[in-house]
């Protein structure tokens, strides 16, 4: 019998808990809908435009830099390398904060109310079910070079 590799252990893909998040803030606009009226002037879909181009602005490079040191992107399978430059030396999760204002800006493109109520809710979700699991992942692979990436880089921002 063959040794499990060891991994971060998150098995939904990270990108659901944004997209269900969504369609939750959709279910509470059905049955307590509050006001549009401000997501659908010309501020409100350049506010978007915006917070998409930023999370793609964060996104892209972390994949660039992934398919590049063909580090794996699935949150079962072991990493092949520690990202700490580029874009991962502003920031120790680009994807989820891409992800995250990506979110934001289709929340003023197609959301409501709640799906901006809703941002504490996704942000502590991702944190401590995917982002805590992968840094402790993280810590017992890389061990001090995680550890010392820790201390010059936030998590977030």
């Amino acid at each position: 019998m063959t040794p499990k590799k060891d991994h971060p252990g998150v098995y939904p893909p990270p990108p659901l808990f944004y997209v269900l998040t969504f369609l939750i803030s959709i279910f509470f606009q059905n049955k307590i809908p509050l006001s549009t009226t401000f997501l659908e002037t010309d501020i409100s879909f350049i506010m978007g435009l915006i917070f998409v181009m930023l999370g793609i602005l964060f996104i892209l490079p972390a994949l660039i830099k992934f398919f590049k040191t063909k580090n794996t992107l699935i949150t079962i399978k072991p990493a092949n390398s520690l990202q700490t430059t580029g874009i991962y030396s502003i920031s120790r999760n680009p994807m989820y904060l891409g992800l995250l204002s990506i979110y934001i800006g289709v929340a003023f493109f197609k959301g409501n109310y709640w799906t901006f109520i809703l941002i504490p809710i996704v942000i502590l979700v991702i944190t401590y079910f995917v982002i805590l699991k992968e840094e402790k992942y993280l810590s017992r692979t890389f061990e001090t070079d995680y550890t010392d990436y820790k201390k010059k880089v936030r998590r977030w921002i």
